[in-house]
């Protein structure tokens, strides 16, 4: 048991010492601070709202509270929850829970976790799931279209809700039914300001698709509907449109149907635009004030949306028809009437939706077996109200909670007797207020002022809320539960907080003044019969279904039941109920009015306390014995209060706690042993108990310290006794394995002296002095034996690419293994260049000299080496006119290309042909043959090249005497490479001398007439083609661009 030991505070307020008021607010605040948000009273439970998330609604908490029992844990919702669950599976006793509170106190969230629990502890099975599953997803359904934020919440219900949650023998559940109070419709039309209207409204605006709020005729803009609060369209830590995803959701897991879906939203549409619907002053011919619309159009979205003819509906909004048995008279209303016609329309059609979807929600989840079923049910409804202008709405409500009171006060009552009567003990009438009087004063049928109020409501003749009023002081005059301002001045009492139009009720809770204003109309709720003809005639199924009156056949003259009379045939089919059913208490409190964590407001907590009655509840419990617990657990708790029954008892319960209590000489008065239970009156004497239990429980500790350090002692002696022990025999082997190492060691020191002398004296006698050197020298040349031959054995391919090598198995075998290497790779060499013909070697002393001169520094060059030089690129054998143009003695052409002469004045190209002897080189004209240039090769003083991948050359001529020659040459190639390098080889061989070749992008070629500078750049390409762009710059310069 954790109710003392511990604790933070007194979880028990039975418990609590002295039971004040302030003592009793001390200890909720105590507990609050220590985020200790749940309290008893006996079995009832006391819930603070926190305004943050704990850790404590885990489902390892849900198992923690499943295996135990009440009281055996820390006080908690789960086991208030679990306690009624286990009550109704296996004692069949159908039990109701009943969460009471004012707005903020965190009721919705107490009956969510309740039912989250018992979803979670009871059976499993797909049907099973599928009905918890429907009855979770409820919440999400009526919070939409039953909450709102106010000033105190922002999820705030306004409305009352009771959920039947029904079982089958197994404690699975099978479905349910929910029943809903008292809706606060008049929110649809009207806010405070700071509140919103409810959720479903903003929810749509911001969660559906353009495409669904254009068939709806809406915009997403919530300043844009005089139904909303604009000021207030957004709540810190809601989602609108994440939770409208969430409705969707849930309706579908219910079982609504796509259509259904579209239905309800078009309907909350419509309730939209009607506020948009704006009524102007108009007059009938004969000066009667009459009402027309100022903006048709908004009419007609809505007749486009419902199917209504838009002309009937306006004339609905606009006039009233007055119907008796003989005739029928149609009057116009005025603005003010007309837009109570409308905002009347609007809070029906709303109200009556809410009521559609609870109906279409039970069809889902009612239970369609006829097996005998187990009920829980889950009461989620408005707390006490004390505002400060009270109207129609908390005079119902307080009267709802004034006989919940009553239903608390006679249930506890009942449940102590029935406890004292199964336990045979005498039964003590207990003295306690009973509220009964202030129920009669509210709900007698003939002087009750409900009654009153019908009364008045259906009198002929002029009815108003003070002809109400009057009535009310007259008749209760002398109650000592009414007041009101004719009450106080007939007994000569002055209170100016109480107003002419108002009256005071003493509530169980306090008094609360009430001002009769609106009275009469909120208690008619009456809607003229045209709006309701108009409604039915529409198009629209849902939009028709919710006004059956409409309809011409079913039309009755008789006058519908009033509000008050409803709301109080609903409290008693509600109060049977309960009655029926075993109660279970969740008393939940606001700790602040800024909804902040951690912030307790003494002042506040203290009213709501008052409301509640939770000192009288207190009271009550405490009547009798405040204490009870079975036998069993008391003696296992306190049997060590007595050498008789501790440390081991043989006896009965019942008897061991005697025989405990006996010992300790309890007053007999403050006792009382019941069949299974041990009573006691006073929490003095509990707390007594726990003192000496405590005591005893610190000269147990230092009794068991005692042995236990003897034990440990003896323990730790015992053990260094044995490690002693182990220690000195190893420490002793240790010495003689060390002193038999020594003696070892001595022993082949000795050993190996003798054998050492024995050899030396040995050697002496059979070899010579140089014997040492001969045995080395034998083993070198072994060795160097070794690795030729097995280098002959391994030797590489004889291919001059294959550069492998074995490595030298000894280092001194380095030099002589990298020599062999170089041997033998200039063998491989020689051996392929035998094997080769005279004209294969002449061409590679060509590559190599192309290699020399251009390899790093010529583009080109990479692309060049794999091609072989052909020499002859334009078919010289077969043009004789070209061989007769070189000298016999020239021997061989050595190279024949057509080549691209540039033109040094506009930098034009014309095409030539190049020949290359072994003396001169001949530039002839592609057409005719004829020899246009002869320069000898010792004229050339150097040649220029690019190093881009360009065909481009310059020849560099030490004179101007060749025949034809007007000064250098500039040329462009396509196998500038070979051309060049066949040149240079041709020039070293006539001149002996080697032939300048230049690598640059800038060069300067000389003429007759003066020089010319030729500047090569890369074009945007990167040079890659290799293509030439040639453009005079000025008159000395030519700028050639490769492409």
């Amino acid at each position: 048991m954790t109710l003392l030991e511990g604790s933070v505070g007194v979880e028990d307020l039975v418990l609590l010492e002295p039971l004040e008021q302030e003592s009793l607010i001390r200890n909720l605040q105590l507990r609050y601070e220590k985020k200790e948000i749940y309290t008893y009273i006996g079995n009832v439970l006391v819930s603070m709202n926190p305004y943050q998330q704990l850790p404590i609604y885990d489902l390892e908490f849900v198992a923690k509270y499943r295996d135990y029992t009440f009281y055996e844990l820390k006080p908690h919702i789960y086991a208030l929850a679990n306690m009624a669950y286990q009550s109704l599976r296996d004692q069949d006793r159908d039990q109701c829970i009943l969460i009471t509170g004012e707005s903020g106190a965190g009721k919705t969230e107490a009956s969510k976790l309740v039912m989250s629990y018992v979803a979670a502890v009871c059976g499993k099975g797909e049907q099973v799931n599928s009905v918890k599953e429907q009855l979770l997803q409820s919440n999400p359904v009526l919070e939409a279209f039953g909450n709102a934020k106010t000033i105190r919440n922002n999820n705030s219900s306004r409305f009352g809700k009771y959920m039947d949650i029904e079982f089958d023998f197994k404690g699975s559940p099978l479905g349910g039914v929910i029943t809903n109070y008292l809706l606060e419709k008049s929110r649809v039309v009207k806010q405070l300001e700071g509140e919103r209207n409810f959720h479903i409204f903003y929810q749509l605006l911001a969660g559906a698709d353009a495409q669904l709020l254009k068939a709806l005729k809406l915009e997403r803009d919530t300043g844009g509907y005089a139904y909303l609060n604009p000021d207030t369209s957004r709540v810190d830590g809601m989602d609108d449109d994440a939770n409208f995803k969430v409705l969707q959701s849930a309706m579908t897991v219910i079982g609504f149907s796509e259509e259904e879906i579209r239905q309800v939203l078009e309907v909350a549409a419509l309730v939209l635009k009607l506020g948009n619907v704006e009524l102007v002053n108009e007059f009938q011919a004969n000066g009667v004030p009459a009402s027309g619309i100022r903006d048709g159009r908004g009419v007609q979205e809505i007749g486009e949306l419902v199917g209504l003819n838009s002309g009937e509906l306006e004339r609905a909004l606009c006039s009233r028809t007055m119907e008796t048995a003989k005739e029928k008279v149609v009057t116009a209303l005025n603005v003010v009437q007309a837009q109570y016609a409308r905002d009347a329309l609007a809070k029906n059609i709303y109200s009556r939706l809410f009521n559609w979807l609870v109906n279409r929600i039970n069809e889902s989840i009612k239970v369609s077996t006829g097996e005998k079923r187990k009920v829980m049910g889950v009461l989620d409804i408005y707390g006490f109200e004390i505002l400060e202008d009270n109207s129609f709405e908390q005079f119902v409500i307080n009267y709802c909670n004034e006989k919940l009171q009553q239903v608390f006060i006679e249930m506890t009552l009942k449940e102590e007797q029935e406890e004292y009567k199964r336990e045979g003990i005498p039964w003590v009438k207990v003295e306690y207020f009973d509220n009964g009087i202030i129920c009669n004063l509210i709900e007698h049928n003939q002087r009750g002022i409900l009654a009153m109020l019908d009364e008045e409501c259906l009198r002929p003749g002029v009815v108003s809320d003070s002809t109400f009023l009057a009535k009310l002081n007259q008749l209760f005059s002398k109650h000592s539960h009414y007041e009101s301002k004719v009450t106080q001045n007939a007994q000569r009492q002055y209170d100016h907080s109480m107003g002419l139009s108002c009256f005071r009720i003493c509530h169980y809770a306090g008094k609360v003044t009430y001002n009769v204003n609106s009275f009469i109309d909120k208690n008619n709720d009456l809607l003229f019969r045209d709006l309701s003809q108009a409604m039915w005639k529409a198009r629209h199924p849902l939009l028709r279904s919710l006004f059956p009156e409409g309809d011409p056949k079913q039309a009755s003259l008789k006058r519908p039941p009033t509000a008050g009379a409803q709301f109080k045939s609903s409290v008693t089919t509600l109060m049977k109920n309960l009655y029926s059913k075993n109660p279970n208490y969740i008393r939940c409190i606001k700790p602040n009015e800024q909804q902040q964590r951690g912030h307790f407001s003494f002042e506040l907590v203290n009213v709501q306390a008052q409301y509640l009655g939770l000192l009288e509840n207190v009271r009550v419990r405490r009547a009798g014995y405040a204490y009870r617990q079975a036998y069993g657990s008391f003696l296992e708790r306190y049997r060590l209060l007595s050498r008789s029954t501790w440390p081991r008892w043989n006896g009965g319960d019942q008897e061991g706690v005697e025989k405990v209590l006996g010992e300790l000489s309890m007053s007999s008065e403050e006792l009382a042993f019941g069949k299974t239970k041990i009573f006691i009156r006073s929490p003095k004497t509990l707390f007594y108990l726990e003192e000496q239990r405590r005591l005893q429980l610190q000269q147990l500790a230092t009794l068991i310290q005692k042995t236990y350090r003897g034990w440990r002692c003896r323990t730790h002696y015992q053990l260094m006794r044995k490690s002693q022990i182990v220690i000195s025999s190893w420490f002793r082997g240790n010495m003689q394995k060390k002193r038999y190492r020594k003696m070892k060691a001595s022993a082949l020191l000795i050993q190996a002296f003798v054998r050492g002398w024995k050899a030396r004296k040995n050697y002496r006698k059979y070899f010579r002095s140089g014997a040492a050197l001969i045995l080395s020298d034998f083993i070198y040349k072994s060795m160097v034996q070794k690795f030729l031959l097995g280098l002959k054995n391994n030797l590489p391919s004889p291919s001059i690419l294959d550069k492998k090598w074995p490595s030298a198995p000894y280092k001194y075998f380095n030099t002589a293994n990298h020599e062999l290497r170089r041997l033998f790779h200039q063998w491989k060499c020689k051996k392929f260049r035998d094997q080769l013909s005279p004209k294969q070697v002449e061409v590679l002393r060509e590559k190599l000299c192309a290699s020399e001169l251009f390899k790093g520094k010529k583009s080109s060059y990479p692309q060049s080496v794999p091609i072989p030089f052909h020499g002859d690129y334009i078919g010289l054998q077969r043009n004789p006119k070209l061989q007769k143009l070189k000298g016999g003695e020239e021997g061989p052409i050595l190279m024949a290309e057509t080549v691209m002469k540039v033109n040094r004045g506009n930098g034009k190209t014309s095409s030539r042909i190049l020949l290359l002897t072994k003396g001169h080189v001949i530039i002839t004209d592609t057409k005719n043959a004829q020899a246009k240039t002869v320069i000898p090769l010792n004229s050339l003083a150097r040649v220029s090249v690019t190093s881009f991948k360009d065909g481009l050359f310059s020849l560099h001529l030490s004179e101007i005497s060749s025949v034809g020659s007007k000064g250098d040459l500039l040329l462009v190639s396509e196998h500038v490479i070979e051309l060049l390098t066949k040149i240079y080889r041709a020039t070293l061989d006539a001149t002996q001398i080697q032939l300048p070749v230049a690598v640059t992008e800038e060069f300067s070629v000389q003429f007759k007439e003066g020089s010319l500078t030729v500047k090569v750049i890369q074009g945007p390409g990167g040079g890659g083609t290799g293509k030439l762009s040639c453009k005079k710059k000025g008159s000395r310069c030519l700028e050639v661009t490769v492409q």
